[in-house]
């Protein structure tokens, strides 16, 4: 076991995500937690890195000194994920880190978690020209974990396969954008706060899925890779 296979408890994570027009960067160390969040589309570029800086300043670290690196791995904006892929390679070759992708809708179902409880929640984002990407998960431990697949398609089209007899919250642009998606069960009720990902809602799942075993090399961390992974990749160039 190296050092960096450390108890998982005291792992210093850093997390990043530019999928949508959200931008976010978050550390846990020592216990705490950092973060830095702007709504910034078509600056995401510019403005992930001194985010990074940021929490690593506040905790009075280096990069170095980080275990692990979490970044979302979509979906969201074509253009935003290669951002974010591109961002966790460059700050993770230099110092060797391993890396783990976090789904953009398990985030948010994890924040809202966080926020305000819930044993089952629906992520779901606008993807635009009529469709949504959908992502339902159920609470276990305290994670949010997925039920079924996430996947895109037409808001006339998304599944319901949680348990409607009990309440489900729901987040994201989709349900701006397709208000009738509310209407697909009486208990539904909206968690307003989360529009879009944020870091630090990924640091509790980079942690989980460190411990199963899920973080890769940065070697293996590539756009083409990412977008197999996941149901919309039928998508290539979507905004």
């Amino acid at each position: 076991m190296t050092d960096k296979q450390k108890n998982i408890e005291t792992l210093t994570v850093l997390a990043l995500d530019t999928c949508t027009e959200s931008c976010s960067a978050a550390l846990i160390s020592g216990g705490k937690i950092y973060s830095e969040q702007a709504d910034a589309p078509r600056e995401h570029s510019q403005r992930i890195l001194p985010m990074v800086d940021s929490v690593l300043s506040q905790a009075n670290i280096q990069l170095q000194n980080v275990d692990l690196i979490a970044y979302g791995r979509g979906p969201g904006s074509f253009t935003g994920i290669r951002i974010c892929t591109s961002m966790t390679q460059g700050l993770a070759l230099g110092q060797d880190l391993p890396v783990i992708g976090i789904s953009s809708l398990q985030t948010m179902a994890q924040a809202v978690f966080d926020e305000q409880g819930g044993q089952q929640i629906i992520a779901a984002i606008d993807a635009r020209m009529g469709e949504v990407y959908w992502g339902q998960f159920i609470v276990k431990d305290g994670l949010a974990e997925l039920k079924d697949a996430e996947l895109v398609c037409s808001p006339d089209d998304v599944p319901l396969t949680l348990d409607v007899s009990q309440p489900i919250l729901v987040c994201g642009t989709a349900f701006d954008a397709y208000p009738n998606l509310l209407t697909l069960s009486e208990n539904i009720s909206l968690a307003e706060n989360v529009k879009f990902p944020d870091a630090k809602a990924m640091l509790a799942l980079a942690k989980a899925g460190f411990s199963l075993g899920l973080s890769t090399a940065v070697d293996d961390l590539a756009p083409v890779y990412l977008r197999d992974t996941v149901t919309w990749k039928k998508l290539p160039g979507r905004e």
